[in-house]
């Protein structure tokens, strides 16, 4: 996970959010920017996950079907 820059810009933004569950969450002292920005960098490393996947998929399989066939070099080596 990337390490947060402190040196780069907050950005102001508005956002829509459930008027109870904000409340909720300002009585319980949850810093809703520390939140969102935590929230926000899982989503966008899975996004990347899921887009590098997609990407790579063909190669992937390839892969799998070659070591399938004929293994892989540690085979012979492997001692478990």
């Amino acid at each position: 996970m990337r390490i947060p820059n402190r040196k780069v810009p907050k950005q102001a933004t508005n956002l829509s959010i459930d008027r109870d569950l904000l409340n909720e969450a300002r009585e319980a002292g949850v810093n809703l920017s520390a939140v969102l920005e935590e929230a926000l960098r899982v989503k966008v490393a899975a996004a990347r996950r899921d887009k590098w996947k997609r990407e790579n998929a063909e190669a992937i399989a390839e892969y799998n079907e070659l070591v399938s066939e004929h293994g892989v070099f540690s085979d012979g080596e492997r001692t478990f």
